[in-house]
C-alpha cells in the first residue's frame, strides 16, 4: 500500500505549490520525511543551477542518511509562440527548467542512491504535452518530450541496482502555474478542462497520487513507464 511509506526520505523539487505540494502532502500522509526545494518555498533551491541541486542533494544525504524518493516536479510553462514566431531565449528557459534542470536533479538523485546501495524511486513530472505536438506550445511540448525519453533511458540503466525511475504525464491541471498562464481567468481554465473526455480539468491532488503510487513498492515492477493522468486526453 502507499501508506506504506514511513521512515522514507523524499525529496521533492518544486513542491512549494500546486502538483509539487500536493506530492508533499500525499507523502507526508503515507508516514515519509519530505525535504522541500522550490525558489519558492523555505529551502529556495534553483534547480537549473547543477552545482546548487548537487550540494543540495548531498545535504540530504548528510543530515537524513540517505534518499529514498525524489519526485522532480519544478516545471515551466513557457511562452506561448509559434515557432516561426518564437524566440531563442525563451526557447531555451523553458529547456533549461523542464529538461535541464531533471536531468540535474535526476543525475544527482540517482548517484545518491545509487552510492547508498538501497534501491529507490525516482518521478519525474512530464505532461501529455509529452506524448503529442501542441500548437503554440513548441518549447513546453519539446522539453517534456524530453523528460520522458529521459526517464526511460535512465530507468533502463539502473533497473538491476534496484532503481525504478518514471514520469506521470498530467493533462489540464488546475495549479498556479497553468492560472497564471491563463491570467487567472477561471472560465478558460474549465473550457479548457471540458476538452478532455473526462469533461472536466484535473486537481493537483489527483497527479500526488500518481506519483506517490509510483513511488512506493505497490509499483514494485513498474520502471520506465510514462502514466498518463490526463483525463483520457492521450486516448484521442
Amino acid at each position: 500500500m502507499t501508506e506504506n511509506l514511513r521512515g522514507k526520505i523524499a525529496l521533492v523539487t518544486g513542491g512549494a505549490s500546486g502538483i509539487g505540494a500536493a506530492t508533499v502532502k500525499r507523502l507526508q500522509d503515507c508516514g515519509a520525511v519530505v525535504i522541500v526545494a522550490d525558489l519558492g518555498g523555505d529551502t529556495p533551491i534553483d534547480v537549473t543551477d547543477e552545482r546548487a541541486v548537487d550540494a543540495f542533494v548531498a545535504q540530504v544525504v548528510d543530515e537524513h542518511g540517505r534518499l529514498d524518493i525524489a519526485a522532480n516536479v519544478a516545471g515551466t510553462s513557457g511562452v506561448y509562440a509559434n515557432v516561426a514566431d518564437a524566440t531563442t531565449r525563451s526557447w531555451r528557459q523553458t529547456l533549461e527548467v523542464n529538461l535541464d534542470a531533471v536531468f540535474y536533479c535526476l543525475r544527482a538523485e540517482l548517484r545518491a542512491m545509487r552510492a547508498a546501495g538501497n534501491g529507490g524511486s525516482i518521478v519525474n513530472v512530464a505532461s501529455s504535452a509529452g506524448k503529442m505536438g501542441v500548437p503554440g506550445l513548441s518549447a513546453y511540448s519539446a522539453s517534456k518530450h524530453g523528460v520522458i525519453g529521459l526517464t526511460k533511458s535512465a530507468a533502463l540503466e539502473v533497473a538491476r541496482e534496484g532503481i525504478r525511475v518514471n514520469a506521470v504525464c498530467p493533462g489540464t491541471i488546475r495549479t498556479p502555474m497553468l492560472r497564471g498562464f491563463v491570467g487567472g481567468d477561471e472560465e478558460t481554465l474549465e473550457k479548457m478542462g471540458r476538452r478532455a473526455p473526462i469533461g472536466r480539468i484535473g486537481e493537483p491532488d489527483e497527479i500526488a497520487e500518481a506519483i506517490v503510487w509510483l513511488c512506493s513498492d505497490a509499483a514494485s515492477f513498474v520502471t520506465g513507464h510514462a502514466l498518463e493522468a490526463d483525463g483520457g486526453v492521450a486516448a484521442i
